[in-house]
């Protein structure tokens, strides 16, 4: 549900719904079968979508919005702390 839902999200109480579960009980399932939480994936995918658009020369400010972030610095801060560098510099060192 994650994977169909990157750049909207899914929200943990609709998730939970959906599968009738308790949201508690998804966050730890979900931890212990991939090893990281839920939010931790999603943004994690997200990051990967923004470096796929990054190298096709789209600028960072565009890129945000496209893959789910609220704008160029929530994007800027999760970029960096899961690839090391800013989206700008990354886009950069494509060419």
């Amino acid at each position: 549900m994650l994977d169909e839902r990157v750049a909207h999200g899914l929200a943990l109480e609709e998730a939970a719904a959906l599968l009738g579960a308790h949201p508690a009980h998804l966050v730890r399932a979900f931890s212990t079968a991939y090893g990281i939480a839920p939010h931790q994936y999603l943004m994690s995918r997200r990051v990967g979508r923004a470096r796929r658009l990054l190298l096709e020369g789209r600028p960072p400010g565009e890129v945000a919005p496209a893959t789910g972030f609220y704008d160029q610095a929530h994007l800027t801060r999760h970029f960096k702390r899961l690839v090391g560098v800013t989206p700008g510099r990354y886009r950069l060192s494509a060419r």
